[in-house]
């Protein structure tokens, strides 16, 4: 099978549970998201609703399509100055 990186920062990570977990890759952004708000519960989907998201670096939105063996960064809105 082949899978993606999912590592998760700040408000994402502590929602999860986990710092990184790996899932089914070749589909979009938003059909991993919806699994992964399934498995996390409403708690992390109410974070993941407003976290931006970077496929190896990258921005990406929901349609984009992430690939087999990218690295999928879930960030939360940071604040600080």
């Amino acid at each position: 099978m082949s899978e993606a990186l999912v590592r998760y920062f700040a408000a994402a990570r502590a929602t999860a549970g986990t710092n990184e977990e790996h899932v089914k890759a070749n589909r979009q952004l938003g059909d991993i998201l919806a699994e992964l708000g399934h498995r996390h519960g409403p708690d992390f989907q109410q974070v993941a609703a407003r976290c931006s998201y970077l496929v190896d670096s990258h921005r990406f939105d929901a349609q984009d399509l992430v690939p087999a063996g990218a690295t999928v960064d879930v960030l939360p809105p940071f604040a600080g100055g």
